[in-house]
C-alpha cells in the first residue's frame, strides 16, 4: 500500500507539473514537449511499477496511467513545429523533421494504441493486473518504437 501511495503521489505531482504545458506550447514548444513527456514518464513509471509488482495494482491507478498516455498521444504531435528542431536543449532527433511522414506514422500508432487502451480500461479501469498489462503493453511498445527512431540517445 505504501508503494501504491508513493507511486500515486509522484504520478499526481508530475501530472500537475505538466498542466502549464498548454500555455507554454505556443511560446516554447520544447518546454511543452518536455512537460508532456514528464507526465508520460510518470504514467509509465506508475504502470511499469504495477507491472513489476513494485506498486500494488488498482483499477483507478491503471486508468489514470492509461488516461495520461492517451492525452499525451493525442496532443504530442502538435509540439514539433518547424524551427523547434534548432533548440539547444532537446532530445528530439533531426529525423522528426527529416522524416516527418515516419514520425507521423509513429504518432498515429501511439494514438491508436492509447485509444485502444482507454477502451479496454472501461469506466473503472482494467479489472486486474493482467487486463492492465494487455491494455498498456501496446502503448509501451509504441513509445519504445518512437524513441528508437526519433529521439537522440543519451
Amino acid at each position: 500500500m505504501r508503494n501504491l501511495i508513493r507511486g500515486l503521489v509522484l504520478f499526481t505531482a508530475a501530472g500537475i507539473a505538466a498542466i502549464p504545458a498548454i500555455s507554454i506550447a505556443a511560446d516554447d514548444p520544447v518546454a511543452a514537449r518536455k512537460a508532456v513527456m514528464q507526465s508520460v514518464g510518470a504514467a509509465a513509471g506508475l504502470g511499469g511499477g504495477m507491472m513489476k509488482g513494485e506498486i500494488g495494482y488498482t483499477p483507478a491507478a491503471g486508468k489514470a496511467a492509461i488516461a495520461t498516455l492517451n492525452a499525451a498521444a493525442h496532443t504530442y504531435g502538435d509540439l514539433f513545429p518547424e524551427g523547434s528542431d534548432l533548440a539547444a536543449d532537446t532530445t528530439a532527433a533531426p529525423a522528426i523533421w527529416d522524416n516527418r511522414a515516419g514520425f507521423n506514422d509513429e504518432l498515429a500508432k501511439f494514438a491508436s494504441a492509447a485509444a485502444a487502451a482507454m477502451t479496454a480500461a472501461g469506466k473503472e479501469g482494467p479489472a486486474d493486473l493482467d487486463a492492465f498489462k494487455a491494455a498498456i503493453g501496446p502503448v509501451f511498445a509504441s513509445c519504445k518504437s518512437c524513441h528508437e527512431g526519433f529521439r537522440v540517445k543519451n
